[in-house]
């Protein structure tokens, strides 16, 4: 997580939450250790339940004063987010629940209750998981060996998506396969149509 986007983020003048991932390992470090050492300002506890799954999600808000204190972070980093997360899963086979369990940090460049920073970074990975996924598997991006000019292509995967998208009929490898076989005039026609 470069200290760039926090930047970038104060001078338009918005609020932002990224995940403090294992590339800032010193960083990662001293979150883990304050919010270990200080009580949360708010709380909130999430369950979400399906037929086989089971979900609880805790976000914890912490102030990043004890983390950032005399770094580079300091005047870019308000609060410090923990969010943990337990998911039952039940096997259809046996009727047994396994559980796994995982801990995420997350740094904001603003105060909020707990509640709400829990719903902005369930919003960020609704839009992960429809739009980077589907870009992902439909799309094949992930695998694309582009070495010159990638970010063109990546807006031609969006300009794609967004018109399967606009005109979806089925799923999007079908719609896909069926937009290559009427080839680019018939896609872009059936685009404004």
């Amino acid at each position: 997580m470069p200290k760039k986007t926090f930047e970038a983020a104060a001078k338009a003048q918005v609020s932002a939450i990224i995940q403090l991932k294992d590339n800032q390992p010193t960083l990662l470090n001293d979150a883990v250790t304050a919010c270990a050492a200080t009580r949360p300002v708010s709380s909130d506890v999430s369950v979400d339940k399906a037929r086989n799954r089971h979900e609880t999600r805790t976000a914890e808000v912490f102030r990043a004063k004890p983390a950032v204190a005399g770094t580079e972070w300091e005047t870019l980093v308000t609060d410090i987010i923990r969010v943990n997360r337990t998911v039952l899963h039940r096997s259809s086979k046996t009727g047994l629940w396994s559980r796994t369990s995982e801990v995420a940090y997350y740094l904001a460049n603003f105060s909020a209750p707990a509640k709400r920073c829990a719903e902005a970074i369930r919003d960020h990975w609704h839009v992960e998981n429809t739009l980077h996924y589907t870009r992902d598997v439909t799309f094949l991006e992930d695998q694309s060996r582009i070495r010159t000019n990638p970010g063109v292509f990546a807006r031609l995967r969006s300009f794609g998506y967004n018109i399967l998208r606009r005109n979806k009929v089925s799923t999007f490898s079908q719609d896909r396969y069926a937009a290559a076989l009427r080839g680019l005039d018939a896609l872009l026609k059936w685009s404004y149509s």
